[in-house]
């Protein structure tokens, strides 16, 4: 949008909008879909970008009466942070009204704008939009889009942009992480980037310095380098997601019919059951796919492996898997034998090393992005207990929601590293001291 504007409904000769974008934002008012996602760190100007793309994509739709929200978390940060910048830029186009008191901006052809707080979503119900910006999007009710929004957008199949700074895990990263999915799979509606400062140039580096020194450095990571896992202090694993998402390392991996499927399980009974699926190729550990689920019994999982056209070779359990069950008098063992998966039990260790096993293993990881959200999000979450008495980190993990899926993956970690190729009964129960059906081994002398 860098020159100017025509419409013959205007004026016969060209509106000029008194916007210079910076490189940048130029190149996402050329690259900008449907459906765009741009994460944007502190002072880039993500709000003047926002508002010249709303208003030019409200002045060139062929609708009538065309209309377009720039929502905020808040009506009056609405006022604040896009008001004055849409009657700049929109102030020269000939027989434009503003109305204040609506915060309203009304264009000529009966075409509007209108700036919006998220407050209450279900107040916004019955609009028909041909354009919307969601600005701090982190920050608003989860609700808003998918009941309110995306539904106004759809018989006129209007456009949205969500512009925002991170704010961890949230719907924010969602859709960020689905237009990245949706661009994989070579969707042409849809449209990300992410901007951290220190690439693009935009604020000098001694200001970016000057800031470090005063901010702690997740407020830092989050706030200017567009971290989604800074948020939340005390993450044993976000780091090193963050480098392979960086590197290129999360995104399309697709299943390779040549290659057997690893799975790695922790099993809940009144709990979550969680699976990871990799496959191996020269060092490379390919997460393909991920699933969980609660309250099921073994019979639903292994229909679950079944469900999935793979090839499958070992399938990694926790010690656990050994337990005899009071109500059966079986071993999960012996039941997951019977159903035809043999488990390969692996080392019990210590929750430390399984985390250091997990690290180790990151670096050569590539995640499919589509088919382990859910299980890469209880990843990026997983973290330490936080003593409130002693004002300090404890050394084990806090136990919530991300714990099955990531002690699944610690299985996965500690099976590979400690694997031997033997699944023998005998090997099993030398390694577990625990027959099969779950009693205890008991070695006596000759």
């Amino acid at each position: 949008m860098g020159g100017g504007l025509s419409s013959s409904a205007i004026s016969p000769t060209a509106v000029i909008i008194p916007y210079s974008p910076r490189d940048l934002q130029d190149l996402f008012h050329g690259k900008a879909k449907r459906f765009s996602v741009a994460v944007c760190h502190r002072r880039f100007g993500k709000t003047v970008m926002a508002v010249n793309h709303l208003l030019k994509v409200v002045l060139t739709c062929p609708h009538q009466r065309a209309q377009g929200a720039y929502i905020a978390p808040t009506y009056g940060s609405a006022k604040r942070v896009a008001w004055q910048f849409l009657r700049e830029f929109a102030g020269v186009i000939p027989g434009v009204k503003f109305n204040e008191a609506e915060l309203r901006c009304d264009l000529p052809d009966g075409k509007r704008i209108w700036l919006l707080g998220a407050e209450n979503p279900d107040s916004l119900r019955g609009m028909f939009l041909d354009a919307v910006v969601l600005d701090e999007y982190a920050d608003m009710n989860a609700r808003l889009y998918p009941e309110v929004i995306r539904p106004s957008l759809a018989d006129r199949l209007g456009s949205c942009l969500w512009i925002g700074t991170p704010r961890g895990q949230n719907q924010f990263k969602d859709i960020y992480d689905h237009a990245l999915a949706m661009i994989e799979q070579g969707d042409p509606d849809w449209f990300a980037m992410r901007f951290p400062a220190s690439e693009t140039g935009i604020l000098p580096q001694e200001e970016l310095d000057a800031a470090r020194a005063t901010m702690d450095p997740s407020q830092y990571e989050q706030e200017f380098q567009c971290s989604w896992s800074a948020a939340l202090i005390g993450a044993y694993l976000a780091d090193q997601l963050d480098k392979a998402e960086a590197g290129g390392r999360i995104g399309n991996v697709p299943y390779d019919p040549n290659l057997p499927v690893t799975t790695a399980w922790d099993l809940g009974i009144a709990d979550a059951t969680a699976i990871w699926f990799a496959q191996i190729y020269r060092g490379e550990l390919r997460i393909i796919d991920f699933y969980d689920a609660s309250g099921e019994g073994l019979h639903h999982y292994i229909a679950e492996l079944r469900s999935r056209s793979y090839v499958y070779g070992r399938h990694y359990f926790p010690h656990d898997v050994m337990v005899r069950e009071l109500g059966s008098g079986s071993s999960r063992y012996e039941m997951l034998s019977a159903l035809g998966i043999r488990p390969t039990v692996v080392h019990k260790l210590t929750v430390q090393d399984g985390i250091e096993a997990m690290r180790a293993i990151l670096p050569r990881c590539y995640f499919d992005r589509s088919n382990t959200a859910s299980g890469l999000k209880a990843l990026r979450h997983y973290h330490r207990q936080f003593d409130s008495v002693r004002n300090d980190w404890k050394a084990k993990p806090n136990h919530d929601w991300s714990s099955h899926a990531t002690d699944a993956f610690r299985y996965f970690a500690v099976g590979l590293r400690d694997d031997d190729g033997d699944d023998s009964d005998i090997h099993v129960m030398a390694r577990t001291k625990t027959l099969p059906d779950g009693r205890p081994l008991v070695l006596t002398g000759a």
